[in-house]
């Protein structure tokens, strides 16, 4: 691999033992995929900082890390944490969790990553430009930044993500090169998709017939195809199938080839998805919502499908502290906790220890979680829109 001056530098240790150790890690990686050089990046995300996924190893390794002197040369968010920074103890969280995942946190923010821990840093201020090279690494966040913004990034893991804004590079190969953008095949889809709910289905339904690629799909008609749902969209095809960028006509922004081959989504399909998601619960414990996070428009939505009914069953809302403060400042938290709905940051239903909160059977309208959550916090999930979530438990 060709390596600048400055990278030789890196390699050979002249900027401390973390830098070497980080340029030696992406040095390795890009030995693995041919990378022929480095690329300069403008951001990172860095996931696996939740104590609960990355335990006493992980938080050793970064306390570690930044005793030999780690600092971050880009901007950099976190990946949600296991809890609310602020609020963890008001959700049952235990002490000993928490003051570890601060641990976690405190070292991050030593180094010069930003205390956003959140899945959407798009929506909260690291909104990248069309073709830059970024390093992120969570896989809703790679999928929307690749297809909605046409920024370019692989799938990082958390210490390559954390390597690159040390360095602030990455090896230059998989979807920051411009032959493995070029779709595969084309996705016809008949049926109308219109809300949230359909596209997280439709994306189900597409992973079931096309496994891993990048698809172009058609058959969407723009003006239904909003930020919120097409986070929602890309994060369920990350979740079920290995894709981290799809192009759509018409509303993604990459000038691409049509591929002649072609799939067909008929409403069958779509029938068939939604019954295979989830499972078939007569009550719950609890209803999740921002999966990823919500946006400002997501939480609005919310109160407004609400209209005033409070819920039967308690609701969290996640999202990040920035679109928080926004939704607290135009008074839509306080309107929603009136209805027994807390929107709560930092964290997500997925990396959050739902078991001290004695949790059992969750419902959620996120096709990501559905996916994630049976295995990471053992519980049984119902699917469902937002809509009828509220007419089933709502008051």
């Amino acid at each position: 691999m060709y390596l600048t001056k400055e990278e030789e530098r890196m390699l050979n240790g002249e900027y401390g033992p973390a830098v070497e150790k980080s340029m030696r890690l992406l040095v390795t990686l890009g030995d693995i995929y041919g990378a022929e050089r480095m690329v300069e990046i403008s951001s990172a995300q860095i996931a696996g900082i939740s104590y609960k996924n990355i335990g006493d190893p992980g938080l050793e390794f970064l306390e570690g890390f930044l005793e030999e002197g780690a600092k971050v040369r880009v901007p950099a968010f976190m990946n949600p944490a296991g809890m609310d920074l602020e609020a963890w103890s008001e959700l049952g969280i235990p002490e000993e969790f928490a003051e570890k995942q601060m641990r976690i946190v405190n070292a991050l923010k030593k180094m010069g990553v930003y205390a956003a821990a959140t899945c959407t840093p798009y929506l909260a201020g690291l909104l990248p430009r069309y073709r830059e090279h970024i390093a992120w690494s969570e896989s809703s966040a790679v999928i929307f930044a690749n297809s909605v913004i046409g920024a370019r990034t692989n799938r990082e893991g958390g210490p390559s993500a954390l390597a690159a804004a040390i360095t602030g590079r990455t090896p230059m190969y998989g979807f920051h090169l411009d032959e493995n953008r070029i779709p595969e095949v084309t996705i016809v889809v008949e049926p109308e998709v219109k809300t949230s709910f359909d596209f997280g289905i439709l994306a189900h339904a597409i992973c079931k017939k096309f496994k891993k690629g990048v698809p172009y799909i058609t058959g969407i008609n723009p003006t239904h195809a909003n930020v919120d749902r097409l986070k929602l969209f890309g994060a369920t095809l990350a979740a079920y199938g290995a894709f981290s960028l799809f192009h759509m006509e018409n509303i993604t922004p990459e000038n691409v080839e049509v591929p002649k081959e072609r799939i067909h989504i008929e409403a069958s399909d779509l029938n068939e998805s939604k019954e295979e998601m989830g499972e078939k619960l007569d009550s719950v414990d609890l209803i999740v919502i921002g999966c990823p996070h919500a946006s400002v428009d997501g939480i609005k939505r919310i109160l407004k499908v609400l209209n005033g009914r409070r819920m039967k069953v308690p609701m969290l809302v996640f999202t990040s502290r920035s679109v928080r403060a926004i939704a607290k400042r135009t008074n839509l938290i306080s309107e929603l906790e009136k209805l027994n709905v807390k929107v709560i940051a930092d964290t997500c239903p997925v990396v959050m220890p739902l078991e001290h909160l004695k949790v059992k059977r969750v419902a959620t309208n996120s096709g990501k979680a559905v996916y994630y959550l049976p295995n990471t916090n053992k519980v049984e999930v119902l699917f469902d829109s937002l809509e009828r979530l509220v007419e089933r438990f709502g008051e």
